[in-house]
């Protein structure tokens, strides 16, 4: 006769591997459809669902060098951040990269499925690891979801005590990954600040929502100049400008870590990659003046 388990011990392992289907389910629980933008996508690109998983690759962007990796490591799904095809398209020929990582994803049995701005705006997701990874306390969404308040893209919070602009921006330079570009500062660098709000991925659109929140300063990425100009014109919050990359990629920790959670949870183990190639377009970076070639 079995014996049966406290209902605290873990399930037991089953012999069957999880299926994409599977883990398209654990990760739709961890980032909620219902918290997509309307122009967004978020879903299974490519790859069969009954198809068995037992390790994944997790990664910021579907270009050629995550599929090397997923190749190299005999990976069974790539989970994305960003989607593949954003705005649509009609044929995935591979006559041009895109469809390159389709037929090279098809004929070594990889699927891939992506979560974007449904991981942004999730508890746990982007915005609240960059939050953390900032020391930001307190935190709130910046941009609320109207389909749950308590997420949303964003996040607002305070800072463990009120320090100097500069010292907070390499604080936040220290720890975020590091890729070409670094950081950009803009504002009074020996302005006292202690709230902020942080965004992972393009903000421009989030500048007015952070002047709206009252905090002092506000970090995302792909800040463009003539929005980054007028908005400091008018004050704070400070600005600091990371890359698309560094700001998303935080979020991958730890959805890799809800994963192999949900896995568990189910009687399964899954193992879980989280790519370190940095996929921002730019790989160097050069001062430039007429010292600088000196």
């Amino acid at each position: 006769m079995s014996q049966s388990c406290p209902d605290d011990a873990p399930a037991p392992r089953t012999a069957s591997p999880l299926t994409v289907a599977d883990v398209e389910v654990m990760l739709r629980t961890a980032a909620p459809p219902q918290l997509a933008e309307p122009w967004d996508s978020n879903r299974l690109i490519c790859g069969d669902p009954a198809a068995p998983v037992r390790s994944i690759l997790l990664a910021v962007d579907p270009v050629g060098v995550v599929v090397d990796e997923a190749i190299e490591r005999g990976v069974d799904l790539i989970i994305t951040h960003h989607p593949l095809y954003l705005r649509g398209t009609d044929h995935v020929s591979a006559i041009d990269p895109k469809g390159t990582v389709v037929h090279r994803l098809i004929r070594a049995g990889i699927a891939l499925a992506n979560a974007h701005t449904t991981l942004d705006a999730a508890h746990g997701g982007v915005a609240a690891a960059l939050a953390a990874r900032v020391g930001l306390m307190e935190t709130r969404p910046l941009q609320p979801n109207p389909a749950d308040p308590t997420q949303g893209i964003g996040r607002i919070g305070s800072l463990p005590a009120p320090t100097r602009l500069r010292d907070f921006a390499a604080s936040v330079a220290a720890a975020l990954p590091d890729s070409a570009p670094g950081l950009l500062v803009g504002g009074d660098l020996d302005a006292s600040v202690k709230t902020a709000a942080v965004s992972g991925g393009a903000g421009d659109s989030l500048l007015g929502a952070a002047r709206e929140a009252g905090v002092d300063v506000f970090l995302t990425a792909d800040l463009r100049h003539h929005p980054a100009s007028e908005h400091l014109e008018g004050g704070r919050p400070y600005l600091l400008c990371g890359t698309h990359w560094a700001t998303e990629w935080v979020g991958l920790p730890p959805l890799a870590a809800r994963l192999e959670a949900a896995a568990t949870a189910r009687g399964h183990t899954l193992f879980t990659h989280v790519s370190q190639v940095v996929t921002d377009p730019w790989a160097l970076r050069l001062s430039t003046g007429s010292t600088a070639a000196q």
